[in-house]
């Protein structure tokens, strides 16, 4: 058994160009030096500036997958990634909370691609109120935070879950990032006005993760996403193209 490096794992989907889902996020596990393990929710068919289409595995053998890794290995971190719904969601942290209930989850929820193609079944977001209140973290961007707090998805949480609001999607203050902890908010700004950073396909994927990993490493919520934050800055800046690099 690992003990230099914890056991992250990674529940989201294929993306075959690389650039996303668990491929991005096995690729962040390894820079930052922990284990990660994966299971796949969706096959995607999708390169990183274009989308054809999705097949869900069927939850029987995500959950099966997960006995398996679970009962061998052991996960400090899950960070999940794209479900399908709720009820998707729920099986998933039942599974992962069945093996212990002081592993930490991540959710980035994958509500629409680019291009606007739904992933998730919006019509099921009012049954993930009794979910949240397992998670740790959940990683929305600005549109995704405002889609479910329509839903009142983050009333009376009762300090059991933190939100971190992506600012890439902002019209003022871009980039600067909001975590909601405790009752109490905090900003996060970019780390340099001077760099120039390039959109990329799959950086929620890269932030999420890399927040992940930190807090397999031990770190706390706020210092696991200030340093999420700069490891997805530097794969923002690792080229002009819509494929990233991680290093």
């Amino acid at each position: 058994m690992q003990k230099k490096h914890p056991f992250v794992m990674s529940i989201a989907g294929f993306d075959p160009s690389g650039g996303a889902g668990i491929l991005a996020d096995i690729k962040t596990f390894e820079q930052l030096k922990v284990q990660g393990l994966a299971i796949c929710t969706a096959m995607t068919v999708q390169t990183e500036s274009d989308f054809f289409g999705i097949h869900w595995q069927p939850i029987d053998e995500i959950l099966s997958a997960a006995d398996v890794l679970m009962k061998k290995y052991k996960v400090v971190v899950a960070k999940i990634g794209v479900v399908k719904d709720a009820e998707f969601l729920f099986q998933i942290i039942k599974k992962i909370k069945a093996y212990c209930s002081e592993i930490k989850i991540v959710w980035d929820p994958v509500l629409k691609s680019t291009s606007m193609f739904s992933f998730f079944d919006l019509s099921t977001v009012s049954k993930l109120k009794n979910v949240v209140q397992q998670i740790d973290l959940i990683t929305p961007n600005f549109i995704e935070y405002s889609m479910l707090q329509e839903a009142r998805l983050f009333e009376n949480l009762q300090n059991s879950c933190s939100i971190l609001i992506k600012g890439g999607h902002r019209e003022d203050k871009i980039g600067t990032d909001i975590l909601m902890e405790n009752g109490k908010e905090v900003s996060i700004e970019p780390s340099s006005q001077t760099s120039v950073f390039y959109p990329k396909h799959g950086s929620g994927c890269v932030l999420s993760s890399a927040i992940a990993s930190h807090l397999a490493l031990g770190q706390n919520m706020e210092q696991a996403c200030r340093n999420g934050k700069a490891y997805v800055e530097k794969f923002l800046t690792s080229s002009p193209a819509l494929l990233g690099f991680h290093t």
